[in-house]
């Protein structure tokens, strides 16, 4: 592979495919379409980085690349259909005498949240849930964003500490159910939620179809 020296390595692809995708690892057969790659990057970035492993189908199976256009569109897909752009480091591995494997690992992002293109022009931040890219909770993307702009104290108020002992009761899902139990605006209620997930107070934990709330309570 031009630029990309390739490394014998049936075994370790083997290991690799043996964990199946998670979320940290997704297989892909091949790449045809940036802006879709662009969503697996961002997924990646947002949550502990991850890896793309090309060339390999869904059911395990090794079928090698097609060809060098797999590393072009997973670098446009950082670099172009990715805000603030992202690195991506390729790895080529030969599984057999005409095969070869690509590992393409995104790293954790140094400054949240990495948003994608959606195919309409919008920008979309997604976040890593087991193998699957899940659009992240606007919420939870204005927690990142309040996180990388503040490092201040934050004060528990009343308001803020009943949150924190109902969610410590039971996760929830709907601010607007939070608000009417806490007798405050929506506004206020989502405004509260956004600064207690940007001091790392509390969570968003994804349950097929919704994100959740849940406390952490160690802090």
């Amino acid at each position: 592979m031009k630029d990309v020296p390739v490394i014998r390595g049936r075994k370790y692809i083997s290991a690799l495919v043996a964990e199946g995708e998670h979320e940290h690892q997704d297989f892909k057969f091949q790449i045809s379409d940036a802006r879709k790659i662009a969503r697996s990057v961002s997924a990646f970035a947002n949550a502990g980085g991850g890896r793309l492993l090309i060339g390999v189908k869904d059911n395990g199976s090794l079928a090698g690349v097609r060809n060098e256009e797999d590393i072009f569109l997973v670098e446009q897909a950082a670099e172009r259909y990715c805000d603030p752009p992202q690195q991506v480091d390729f790895k080529a591995y030969s599984v057999d005498t005409d095969k070869i494997i690509i590992i393409a690992s995104v790293a954790q992002a140094t400054m949240r949240p990495v948003r994608s293109q959606e195919p309409d022009g919008s920008w979309r931040a997604y976040y890593r849930v087991a193998d699957e890219n899940i659009a992240a909770h606007p919420l939870m993307v204005r927690a990142w964003t309040a996180r990388e702009k503040s490092a201040s104290a934050l004060r528990i108020d009343d308001c803020a500490a009943r949150l924190i002992a109902m969610l410590d009761a039971a996760p929830a899902a709907d601010a607007a159910a939070l608000a009417i139990e806490l007798g405050i605006s929506r506004r206020r209620t989502e405004n509260l939620i956004v600064r207690l997930a940007a001091a790392g107070i509390i969570n968003f934990t994804y349950r097929h179809p919704h994100f959740h709330l849940t406390g952490n309570f160690e802090f």
